[in-house]
């Protein structure tokens, strides 16, 4: 079944499978993701580590490295199928229609080229602006996302800028062309929480000034809660729980998005209070048969062993869709 309808998605995936081979066997890293992402909202996607978030949206823009691949599943952008489009077609829709910032910017700057020259290039490969003019566009793109003294900082290499601004400038890069979906991965990785914030405060303000979609792909169920419409559960390369964020914060369907909000930590909570969930996310070379979290969830039964399609279990307002869960567990209405 659907995760949600796509009677009005920006981007929709269905049956979404990315397979990476290995010396087990290959490993579906994403297997069958449906997802919608809607006209100017913001969807959260959350997980571990090693749950197919990030994998998903590098299938989306055609990065996924070889010898992993795309092996089934339709990626539906604005009406046109991106699976279907020659490469020269989905390069122009890559960073000017959609646009995506990687979890470390100081890995994902080329550390040989000055910031200004990184953004520059965006705008001249997609035919913005060339020469002088897209390094003063760039000036002005920096001084956007609030980075202090842009004339200066537009010379300089990306090792020279701290974490905070080495964010900023990657996010100035992303919105060059001014995309109509902006994805962020761990946007706020190893940035302290006033810069977090900062970061997380910017990327709102792009939203709304441009009028983006944005996926907030995190493994911070805290920061889906404050700034996502609406999120997505990822677990072993499946969605697992899909919804309005305050249903799914609010009365969590899944045993593991459960477990998530659980293993959070909150004001005036004492330690022993925090439960984490036991075990580890399988291996994906090695999954159960059935229910892929079923080894880790305290209310597994019988039926677990079995494979859980996903299913709707109660309908949300119309701008929003409705919510789904993959577990046995899910009744009619949480």
């Amino acid at each position: 079944m659907s995760a949600l309808p796509a009677h009005d998605a920006l981007l929709s995936l269905r049956g979404l499978t990315t397979v990476f081979p290995t010396r087990h066997g290959e490993v579906r890293a994403a297997d069958g993701v449906d997802l919608d992402v809607r006209p100017g909202e913001c969807l959260g996607v959350v997980g571990e580590s090693g749950s197919g978030k990030t994998v998903t949206f590098l299938s989306v823009l055609d990065l996924v490295r070889r010898p992993g691949r795309i092996e089934a599943g339709t990626i539906v952008f604005d009406g046109r199928d991106l699976r279907r489009l020659p490469p020269e077609a989905l390069r122009a829709i890559r960073g000017r229609d959609i646009a995506m910032t990687m979890q470390d910017a100081l890995t994902a700057l080329n550390p040989a080229f000055t910031v200004g020259a990184q953004i520059a290039e965006v705008l001249e490969a997609h035919g913005r602006a060339t020469g002088r003019s897209a390094l003063d566009r760039a000036v002005q793109l920096l001084e956007q996302v609030g980075v202090p003294d842009p004339a200066r900082r537009v010379g300089v290499y990306p090792h020279q800028l701290s974490g905070g601004l080495r964010q900023r400038a990657m996010i100035a890069a992303a919105l060059a062309c001014q995309p109509r979906l902006l994805i962020a991965d761990e946007p706020t990785t190893a940035l302290d929480v006033t810069i977090q914030a900062q970061v997380l405060d910017l990327i709102a303000d792009m939203r709304q000034r441009l009028g983006m979609s944005v996926v907030l792909i995190t493994h911070d169920l805290g920061i889906v809660a404050e700034r996502c419409d609406r999120v997505v559960v990822m677990y072993a390369g499946q969605v697992v729980e899909s919804g309005p964020t305050r249903q799914v914060i609010g009365a969590p369907a899944h045993p593991y998005t459960a477990g998530l909000l659980a293993s959070m930590p909150r004001l005036n909570q004492t330690r022993a209070a925090i439960r984490p969930i036991e075990g580890q996310i399988p291996d994906p070379a090695r999954l159960p048969p059935g229910c892929r979290f079923e080894p880790r969830c305290p209310r597994r039964r019988s039926e677990c062993l079995q494979p859980v399609p996903m299913r709707d279990i109660v309908r949300a307002e119309r701008a929003f869709g409705a919510r789904a869960v993959r577990c046995v567990l899910a009744g009619a209405a949480p």
